[in-house]
C-alpha cells in the first residue's frame, strides 16, 4: 500500500470511529431528551400505515388521535393487567414470608454445614451489610429510586407528544432530510429513508407477533406445571424477550424468584427453568428467525455487541433501541461506497456473499470461454 493511500485510509478510518463514538458519547449525555424521541420515532414509524389509512376518511390531527388513543389504550391495558397481578401478589405478601422463612432456613442450613457458620453469625453478617447500604448508600438510593419514578412519569407524558407531532410533521421531517444533500445524493437519501421506515415497520411488527407467541408458549408450559401467576409470568418474560439475549437471563431470574415464594415444592423451578430453556431454543431457532431476524440482517455478533453498548450507553432502553439503531446504519452504510464494507461487517450474510462470489467468478470464466470459442 503506498504511503498517500495508507494515510488516506487511516484518516478514513479514524473519522468513521469518531463518529461512531461522538454518536454514542452524544447519546449518552442527552439520553433523557434523545430516548424519549427515539422511541417516540419508532412508535410514529409502527403507526404509519394505519395513521394513512385513516387520514384517507379523517383529517390529519383527527387520524393521529384515533391511532394514538387505540395504542396508549392498548398500553394502559397492559399496565392496569401488570397492576392487578401485582396487586394480587402483594396481598399474596404473608404466605410467600412463610415461604422466604423456610426457603432461608434451607440456605442457613446449607451454610452451616458448608461453612460452619451458625445462624447467629449469619445473621451479624446480613445485618451489617444492611447497616452499610442503609447509613452510606440509602439516601443515594432513595434519590436514585425518585429520579427513576420523576424519569418514568416524565416519559410518559412526552412519548404521546413527541409520536403525534412526528407523526403531524413527518413531511417536513422527510423533506428536511433530502434537502440537507446535494442534488446527486437526493435518490439515495429518498432509497434509505424508504428503507429505514421499513426495516422499523417489519421489525416492531415482527417483535409484537414474537411477543404474543412465546406468551402463549410460556402460559401452557406454566400451566402444565401449575405455577402461581401463570399468564402474569408468562407475559413478563415475553415483554423481556424482547431484548435480545440479555430479555430472557433477566425474565429467567424474575420467574425463579416469584417461583421460589410461591411455590412449596423446589422441584417447580426446575420445571420452570427447563420450560424457558425450550421456549428461547424454539426461539432462537425458529421463531425470531423466520418472523423478526428475517426483517433485520444483523449478525450475532454484532447484536450482543450492539446491545451491551447500549444498555452502558442508555440502560434498558438503550438495549432495546439498539437493533432497530444498528438496522439503520447499516442501510446507511449500504448506501454509501466508502463505508460498504462497515455494512457487510454489520450484516449477516457472509456465508451468501462467498457463495455469490463464487458463482460471480464462474460465470465469468464461462463468458470469457464463449467469446474466445466465437473469436
Amino acid at each position: 500500500m503506498q504511503p498517500g493511500k495508507s494515510r488516506s485510509f487511516l484518516v478514513k478510518l479514524s473519522l468513521v470511529l469518531f463518529c461512531l463514538l461522538s454518536g454514542g458519547f452524544i447519546i449518552w449525555i442527552g439520553q433523557d431528551i434523545i430516548v424519549p424521541i427515539a422511541f417516540a420515532t419508532l412508535l410514529a414509524i409502527l403507526l404509519l400505515p394505519f395513521n394513512n389509512f385513516l387520514e384517507r376518511k379523517l383529517s390529519r390531527v383527527w387520524a393521529i388521535s384515533v391511532s394514538l388513543i387505540i395504542s396508549l389504550s392498548i398500553l394502559v391495558s397492559l399496565i392496569y393487567f401488570f397492576s392487578i397481578h401485582i396487586a394480587g401478589f402483594v396481598d399474596d405478601l404473608p404466605q410467600i414470608k412463610s415461604q422466604l422463612n423456610r426457603h432461608l432456613r434451607t440456605v442457613q442450613t446449607w451454610a452451616f454445614q458448608q461453612f460452619h457458620l451458625t445462624r447467629v453469625e449469619q445473621k451479624e453478617y446480613i445485618d451489617k451489610a444492611t447497616s452499610q447500604i442503609q447509613g452510606k448508600d440509602g439516601g443515594g438510593f432513595l434519590g436514585l429510586t425518585l429520579i427513576t419514578i420523576t424519569n418514568s412519569i416524565i416519559f410518559i407524558i412526552l412519548l404521546p407528544i413527541y409520536t403525534f407531532l412526528i407523526l403531524y410533521y413527518r413531511n417536513m421531517i422527510r423533506k428536511f432530510l433530502v434537502n440537507i444533500f446535494e442534488d446527486h445524493h437526493r435518490e439515495h437519501v429518498i432509497a434509505v429513508i424508504r428503507e429505514s421506515k421499513l426495516i422499523v415497520q417489519g421489525y416492531m411488527a415482527g417483535l409484537l407477533i414474537e411477543m404474543g407467541i412465546i406468551t402463549l408458549i410460556n402460559y401452557g408450559g406454566f400451566l402444565i406445571i401449575g405455577i402461581k401467576y401463570a399468564f402474569f409470568l408468562a407475559l413478563l418474560s415475553a415483554i423481556l424477550n424482547m431484548i435480545p439475549y440479555v430479555g430472557m437471563l433477566i425474565a429467567t431470574i424474575i420467574c425463579m424468584l416469584v417461583t421460589l415464594t410461591t411455590s412449596s415444592n423446589i422441584a417447580d423451578i426446575g420445571w420452570l427453568v427447563a420450560v424457558l430453556t425450550v421456549v428461547q431454543f424454539l426461539d432462537n431457532n425458529f421463531i425470531m428467525p423466520k418472523i423478526v431476524s428475517s426483517r433485520v440482517k444483523i449478525n450475532a455478533l454484532i447484536t450482543i455487541f450492539g446491545v451491551l453498548a447500549g444498555g452502558a450507553v442508555a440502560g434498558i432502553s438503550g438495549m432495546f433501541l439498539s437493533i432497530p439503531f444498528i438496522a439503520i446504519i447499516k442501510v446507511i452504510f449500504d448506501r454509501i461506497g466508502p463505508l460498504k464494507p462497515w455494512g457487510e461487517l454489520l450484516g449477516d450474510d457472509a456465508g451468501f456473499s462467498e457463495k455469490g462470489k463464487f458463482i460471480k467468478m464462474a460465470k465469468e470464466r464461462l463468458k470469457r470461454r464463449q467469446q474466445m470459442v466465437t473469436q
